[in-house]
């Protein structure tokens, strides 16, 4: 079944949970104060697109398209980013709320979290090289097996990552935020 195409359109205020659409590809379209909690967006390509004040938390995402997808002060809790398809797949996020949300074995080269929380999020063997956590809260949010190369943390709180069990050849952290990186030695750092 060929999928309809939505370019260039602006959606405001609308529930895709009560009113949604089939399958669908969205080109340079805008996503404003939406609501997609929960809302099965299997299959469906979003490429060029906004998505700003939009609810996505518990958003079906399988075979899904982002492909230049930026987030701005969206909720998206619980959202399983590796169901994703993995072909082209680029995201930035600015001031959004990610808790409990999966990386596992995503590609994220280069990607942008900006004031964002980050909170019980799983980047298990994620390709974090060069991404930038620029003001993130990353409490209790899992890095395992994760390249963390060149990635810029310097202003990033609460993280917590081992040095032995991942990639963090010259990335970026700032000195008062070193006990994130000494955590299993149980030191005393003041």
């Amino acid at each position: 079944m060929k999928k309809s195409i939505i370019e260039d359109q602006s959606f405001q205020n609308i529930n895709f949970s009560i009113t949604p659409f089939a399958s669908t590809e969205f080109e340079y379209c805008r996503f404003q104060n939406c609501h997609f909690a929960q809302t099965d967006l299997a299959n469906f390509s979003f490429v060029d697109c906004s998505f700003e004040g939009c609810d996505l938390s518990n958003a079906k995402l399988m075979k899904t398209t982002l492909n230049d997808v930026r987030f701005t002060n969206c909720k998206m809790l619980g959202i399983h980013f590796e169901n994703c398809s993995e072909f082209l797949f680029s995201v930035s996020f600015e001031a959004s709320t990610l808790n409990f949300s999966s990386f596992y074995q995503r590609q994220l080269k280069k990607t942008v979290f900006k004031a964002c929380s980050l909170q019980e999020v799983d980047f298990t063997d994620a390709d974090l090289s060069g991404a930038v956590f620029d003001d993130c809260n990353l409490e209790k949010a899992l890095f395992e097996n994760s390249n963390l190369e060149k990635a810029d943390l310097r202003s990033a709180l609460n993280f917590s990552i081992d040095p032995d069990r991942n990639r963090i050849n010259q990335a970026r952290f700032d000195r008062n935020s070193l006990a994130g990186l000494l955590g299993k030695y149980n030191l005393r750092i003041s």
